[in-house]
């Protein structure tokens, strides 16, 4: 945990309590985003080696998250959050219980009720007050023999990392909302070598910061990269002629990528709101082959990408400053 941000855990045993007041480095949406979206859960929620994997998720109030915790060995722990009252961007009411794959609940271990406030704090830092009430102080002591204290703690690092890479992204790489188009292109692991022949034949610096490399992000949930992936280009920017943009990344075979001549080259839209991004992705993809829904990136950017009907690809990639 970083040592500047707040955190307070304290044991109510009279009430059947637990309080935890916990500072993250982001604005309320971004934390908020964070706590009930599940694709960004999935990368944050377990502690680690536990991997968080989400079935179905419906976050309204009557809806539900159905979710499962996996061991290094395989192990699988399923749990249920029956979201009782939702006031978008304050608080959330849930009750969270062990269950089945089907979403039947059982007594293995004991269920609790969560309160969930968000609310600004210092700076542009949100503050995250929760209660956890249990059904009686037995059940209470049992969570706490189990080592949940130290498993949230280790949940919420993995959030602080999200968000810290989310923010190191959007900071450096995008400044203003305005439109913009750029050509985006996939490499197996060459990207460094071709953009230092594309800067010397065009002139000129990359933008933003350079050759950025995968080790300079931490990707939670991830498994660990072995020192060559680390080295190779996560992102690379290059202004050649007409202030036209080219931007690329490497897609190495070890983190699942495959790259052929019919996948290595997209056009890159940046549209200047999230509903403007969504009429693009929506008309644009029409007969085509989605390859991404649009959704929230753990870059800070709301992303989406696709084949359109005439085998074009493109992608769309909102970024809000």
């Amino acid at each position: 945990m970083n040592p500047t941000l707040f955190m307070d855990f304290t044991v109510d045993k009279s009430n059947n309590t637990m309080h935890i007041k916990r500072q993250f480095d982001a604005p309320r949406d971004v934390v908020w985003k964070a706590w009930t979206t599940a694709e960004i859960l999935d990368q944050w929620w377990a502690p680690k080696p536990y991997k968080c994997n989400t079935k179905t998720m419906d976050f309204r109030e009557g809806g539900y998250w159905l979710y499962y915790m996996e061991g290094p060995k395989g192990d699988i722990h399923w749990c249920r959050a029956d979201y009782s009252s939702v006031n978008p961007q304050e608080s959330y009411e849930a009750t969270d219980a062990f269950c089945d794959s089907d979403g039947k609940i059982n007594n293995i271990h004991p269920g609790s009720h969560w309160h969930n406030v968000f609310a600004d704090f210092e700076g542009d830092s949100t503050l995250v007050t929760i209660t956890i009430t249990y059904k009686s102080l037995e059940d209470l002591e049992k969570i706490v023999e189990m080592g949940f204290k130290e498993g949230l703690a280790m949940g919420m690092e993995n959030l602080d990392y999200y968000i810290s890479t989310q923010f190191k992204l959007r900071k450096e790489n995008k400044v203003t909302n305005k439109a913009g188009v750029a050509t985006y292109l996939n490499f197996p692991g060459n990207t460094e070598e071709v953009f230092r022949f594309y800067q010397k034949v065009f002139g000129g610096e990359f933008t933003g910061r350079g050759l950025q490399r995968f080790e300079d992000f931490s990707f939670p949930g991830q498994p660990p990269m072995d020192e060559a992936t680390k080295k190779l280009i996560i992102h690379v920017e290059l202004t050649i002629l007409g202030g036209h943009r080219l931007m690329a990344t490497d897609a190495p075979e070890s983190m699942g990528f495959k790259v052929n001549a019919g996948n290595n080259m997209h056009i890159h839209l940046e549209p200047d709101s999230k509903e403007e991004a969504d009429r693009l992705f929506n008309e644009l993809s029409a007969g085509g082959e989605v390859e991404m829904g649009m959704k929230d990136m753990f870059w800070g950017a709301y992303f989406g990408s696709f084949q359109d009907k005439y085998g074009i690809n493109w992608m769309i990639n909102y970024q809000p400053v």
